[in-house]
């Protein structure tokens, strides 16, 4: 009697894997939150005062992000490895008013990049003093930079002056009428958009170079996550400490710099109080105050929607009084949302 041997077959059955929801999304992608709100926003806007859907509106959002962001590069940076800088306003205020001034004073006719190159260098100091500072006192940085911001201010307005310095170097004021593209509107009105906004885009793209394609950005977000395993790692967290707050105060000299272009005014008092609203834009793009999180586009995002607070609403005639009330309320409520999405 014979019998018949079989093979069972095995089935290979994939898991069933369920896409991920919202929930997911925003936890892995919370720039998505801050891309709503913007949504809403523009047809909130939109649909009160059409106006709003002009080029002219365009123009004026970018020329007035320009700073913002390039100040909110660096501080994402600082906060993607888990530290905080308060002081870049401060670094810009010093950087821009003390070159303009000197330039004016010895060199009238410097090019222009000559002065954007010396504000970079001058802020790359400043910043790489708040660096050192942070490494060498294992300080919290926001104490530091605290100390910094008031020494920085405090220099300028003791040693290098406090009276508004309208006559700049011929070269920034040609640089500030540059323009990319203007038109005049229905009102007669010029629209114009400056040349300055190319380095908004510039500055954004070589942060997220250096964050993404760079050995010194992923040991930026280990340092981030956590201090001690990035130490363990290997990384050198005094040659990180450096790059972040040197880098930093790096784009806080360009934006200086860039500011007296645009405005053709140095003012020792322009840029106080901005580094609320630049802090405001990283967290409401999705960066985490205690680091290892962040990206240049959600970054972007928050500058996007807090310069539409800042200079949009007043379209729709919300009191500027109003500004810093409907930020704080935007924070709170991403801040719930990530909370809240993390634990689940």
């Amino acid at each position: 009697m014979s019998r018949t041997m079989t093979t069972p077959t095995v089935i290979d059955v994939a898991p069933h894997v369920k896409p991920p929801g919202l929930r997911a999304r925003l936890t892995r992608q919370p720039e998505w939150f801050t891309f709503a709100l913007i949504v809403v926003m523009c047809a909130v806007v939109g649909a009160i005062n059409p106006r709003f859907f002009q080029f002219a509106t365009l123009f004026d959002m970018l020329h007035s992000a320009t700073t913002i962001a390039i100040f909110a590069m660096g501080t994402l940076v600082v906060l993607a490895s888990g530290g905080i800088d308060v002081s870049f306003t401060a670094i810009g205020a010093l950087t821009m008013y003390s070159i303009t001034k000197a330039v004016f004073a010895w060199w009238p006719d410097a090019p222009f990049a000559l002065i954007l190159v010396i504000g970079a260098v001058g802020g790359t100091l400043l910043g790489l003093i708040n660096g050192l500072l942070v490494h060498r006192l294992k300080a919290p940085s926001l104490i530091v930079t605290i100390g910094t911001l008031y020494l920085y201010r405090g220099i300028l307005l003791t040693f290098v002056g406090t009276t508004f310095f309208m006559t700049i170097p011929h070269s920034m004021d040609h640089f500030g009428r540059l323009s990319l593209f203007s038109y005049e509107t229905a009102d007669g009105l010029r629209a114009v958009l400056p040349v300055s906004v190319l380095a908004l885009f510039l500055a954004a793209g070589v942060t997220w170079w250096l964050l993404n394609r760079t050995m010194m950005g992923r040991a930026v977000y280990a340092m981030g996550g956590s201090l001690a395993i990035a130490e363990r790692l290997g990384y050198n967290l005094r040659a990180i400490h450096l790059f972040v707050f040197g880098y930093t105060g790096m784009l806080a000299g360009v934006a200086g710099i860039l500011h007296v272009a645009n405005n053709r005014l140095a003012n020792p008092f322009d840029l106080v109080g901005s580094e609320l609203d630049v802090i405001a834009a990283v967290i409401l793009g999705g960066a985490r105050i205690t680091g290892g999180t962040g990206t240049v586009v959600g970054t972007l995002l928050g500058v996007v929607l807090v310069t539409m607070i800042n200079n949009v609403l007043i379209l729709v005639g919300v009191p500027s009084t109003w500004q810093k009330v409907i930020v704080g309320l935007f924070i709170l409520l991403a801040g719930t949302l990530f909370t809240l999405q993390r634990k689940n």
